[in-house]
């Protein structure tokens, strides 16, 4: 899987360079959200799609195990029992197991534990969460803190953290996930201070990769698992950090949103590769929502932008049938997998989409 990265060590904030600023482009049209009727039959259309195109609802490993956080807002969005069934027979398939075993400290291998909470919550039985207490336990007993070196993994493995320990009302898990998060916040220095967003990974710090035009690598996926990761630990345990972390990312992508509502490959410049691009403008639509919907940023001013998002991926990367294209597959940078086209989709996008539009669905009109 790939990453990105940020800046930012200890209390010291070490010296880069701030990113270049990014023209902001005109406000667009269609920053007015549909009704919730009309995002709740998208998201059925999307997720229909899926299920009935994959019959096997295949791995447990962190591409797929994103879809599943989205199906499972879905469900919760419509009550369709058709979604809960197909997850609980991924659940199932895998019994509720962890890939590479409890012992892994990959982050990427505990997000499936997010979606085996959902469904615990619903159906509480001790071994849906056997696996996930064994394997994050072993983290919490021991003093390792740099496992998450790239900054996909705050999505991957902060909510497990956050969730469970709320879930078992031990506070070592709350204070285990800091001293992680803390490592790739600011010693790893992903977090870019003069900005809000982060570097996907070490290698994109100043004095690393750059683009082909000379600027700095901000690869907008990486920034989407950051934004999801915050927005979901915050919707289970209040924390101011991540309530400033995630309100200044936020913020920092209202003026480089684009015209047709999306946000382009690197948020740090906008002739790399420019083109729509659906998973991380759809984490972003997610964390805007969030954030409009909470107070956390003034609704009259960051809903429009969750709109432009929804609404320019709902009428350029959503197929007639609800097959999400415009989804950048696998990768770490904006060069991954390219080129991206209508035709390109992901589990991941997929996931991410939903989580999206059950966000916005509670921010929309009857």
């Amino acid at each position: 899987m790939k990453r990105r990265q940020f800046l930012t060590v200890g209390t010291a904030v070490m010296a880069a360079p701030a990113l270049p600023s990014v023209t902001a482009h005109a406000a667009p049209p269609a920053g007015t959200l549909p009704s919730r009727a009309t995002i709740v039959a998208t998201v059925r259309r999307v997720a229909d799609q899926w299920i009935g195109t994959h019959a096997d609802p295949g791995d447990n490993g962190w591409a797929r195990s994103t879809f599943f956080s989205g199906l499972m807002a879905a469900y919760r969005l419509t009550g369709e029992a058709r979604y809960l069934n197909y997850t609980r027979t991924w659940a199932e398939k895998h019994a509720y197991g962890i890939p590479g075993g409890v012992t892994t400290r990959h982050a990427d291998n505990h997000n499936c534990i997010q979606t085996y909470l959902d469904l615990y919550e619903l159906e509480p039985s001790t071994n849906k969460l056997a696996a996930a207490t064994d394997t994050l336990q072993r983290m919490v007993d021991s003093t390792k803190i740099d496992d998450w070196w790239w900054c996909d993994a705050l999505h991957m493995a902060m909510p497990p953290f956050a969730r469970l320990g709320k879930l078992r009302g031990d506070p070592a898990y709350t204070a285990k996930l800091y001293q992680l998060y803390n490592h790739t916040k600011r010693t790893r220095q992903l977090w870019i201070p003069s900005s809000g967003l982060w570097y996907r990974d070490e290698r994109f710090r100043p004095g690393g990769i750059t683009s082909p035009g000379g600027k700095p690598v901000v690869w907008s996926r990486g920034d989407g698992w950051v934004a999801a990761g915050h927005v979901k630990v915050l919707k289970v345990q209040q924390n101011q950090e991540y309530a400033d972390t995630l309100k200044q990312l936020v913020t920092a992508l209202r003026p480089i949103q684009r015209t047709d509502g999306f946000w382009n490959v690197n948020l740090a410049d906008a002739q790399h590769l420019p083109g729509p691009e659906a998973s991380g403008t759809a984490f972003f639509a997610y964390a805007t929502g969030y954030a409009a919907r909470t107070g956390l940023l003034p609704s009259a001013t960051y809903l429009p932008v969750a709109a432009r998002a929804w609404n320019g991926m709902v009428a350029t990367a959503v197929h007639p049938d609800g097959f999400l294209g415009y989804v950048q597959k696998v990768g770490d940078r904006p060069e991954s997998s390219q080129p991206i086209t209508y035709n390109s989709t992901a589990d991941f996008g997929v996931g991410a989409f939903l989580l999206a539009g059950a966000e916005l669905a509670g921010l929309a009109s009857q």
